[in-house]
């Protein structure tokens, strides 16, 4: 079976898009390019990745879509525009004209207001994003978990994916309130997961059992068919490496079923993004 890779990254620091990561977190404190990720993607089987956004900045997000002409790897690109900026429907027209622009990641987890995606000028332009076929992945904390699914029913046709699992509290140990607000989120059929970026939640501490009861949640409360998985390469390069979380994420789901499996490694993410499952 062939594979896709949900949520991934590449960055240059010269280039002056990125003012993250910096030297503090030296595994991943330097330019990372699809020559360093193919031998991983050939080693796990994956044919195809959905290449994310970031940073704050429409110059990375063209930056990312270069990449994406010459890189066959590359079935969709997820950016980020301003989206209180009164010519951001311009702007998505202007990406949506590349056949790789698939959606926006707006920062909202580094955004102190909880509910700024709630904000009248960010409705309307998410608005433009679902009539445009274009999708919204939600980088955010537990505490945006209601807000994102005031999202949802505010805007029904809107299609949402949370990434990393909304960033539960691994390392402390702790399932609630993200457990009741995941599964209140789940109720949302518009609402995918990212089954990615659990290893970095666990503080250096991970392990399949660790990890189990959340991805458990996730799939439970969703369904494989609205559960993707994802590297966050090479942000988890932090605490393991490539192979190490592809392999623990098929532990992790190795009591599905084969039609499950497959939706969580490659349909769910094909489905959602408008890629190619072949």
């Amino acid at each position: 079976m062939s594979f896709i890779d949900a949520h991934q990254h590449y960055w240059t620091l010269g280039l002056g898009h990125n003012d993250w990561p910096g030297p503090d977190l030296e595994p991943i404190f330097r330019d990372f390019c699809p020559g360093d990720l193919k031998p991983h993607l050939s080693a796990a089987g994956v044919s195809r990745t959905v290449l994310v956004q970031a940073a704050p900045n429409v110059a990375e997000t063209e930056f990312l879509l270069e990449i994406a002409k010459r890189e066959e790897t590359v079935a969709a690109v997820v950016g980020w525009i301003d989206i209180l900026a009164h010519d951001a429907g311009a702007e998505l027209r202007r990406l949506k004209m590349h056949p790789k622009f698939k959606g926006i990641r707006p920062m909202l987890q580094s955004i102190a207001e909880t509910a700024w995606i709630l904000r009248p000028e960010a409705i309307a332009t998410l608005e433009m994003l679902a009539q445009l076929d274009l999708r919204f992945d939600a980088l955010i904390q537990p505490r945006h978990l209601p807000v994102i699914a005031a999202l949802a029913d505010r805007l029904p046709d809107l299609a949402i994916v949370v990434d990393h699992g909304a960033k539960p509290f691994i390392a402390e140990g702790r399932l609630e309130p993200w457990r009741a607000d995941m599964a209140a989120l789940a109720r949302r059929p518009n609402v995918h997961v990212k089954l990615s970026g659990l290893v970095t939640e666990a503080g250096g501490k991970w392990s399949i059992e660790r990890l189990r009861p959340y991805v458990t949640h996730l799939v439970g409360v969703f369904g494989a068919e609205r559960v993707m998985f994802g590297s966050d390469w090479p942000v988890v390069l932090l605490d393991a490496d490539y192979s190490e979380w592809f392999a623990a994420a098929r532990a992790l789901t190795s009591n599905r079923t084969k039609a499950e499996r497959q939706a969580i490694f490659l349909g769910t993410a094909a489905g959602f993004y408008g890629i190619s499952a072949l």
